[in-house]
């Protein structure tokens, strides 16, 4: 007898979702200090608002992240009470 196990996705607890947290966290403070950044400061990286380019850069890989997770989410077996006490 083949018995179909079920399953339950990782949700919060995806390694990815933590990952995409923090990236766009620092991606977030990173823009913010890019929009407030000092024209001296922007002069300095050849006129290129490296805090402002780099913070969208972040943001925009954390939403991949979250959308890969979202679209194939890691599916964990759950066991029974059935299972565990055989």
């Amino acid at each position: 007898m083949a018995e179909q196990q079920r399953k339950k996705k990782a949700g919060a607890f995806d390694i990815r979702v933590v990952i995409a947290s923090l990236i766009a966290i620092y991606g977030l403070l990173l823009t913010i200090l890019g929009i407030i950044a000092d024209p001296q400061e922007v002069a300095k990286a050849a006129g290129i608002n490296i805090n402002l380019w780099g913070g969208i850069a972040m943001l925009a890989f954390a939403a991949v992240f979250v959308l890969w997770a979202r679209l194939r989410p890691i599916t964990v077996p759950v066991e029974t009470k059935a299972e565990t006490n055989e």
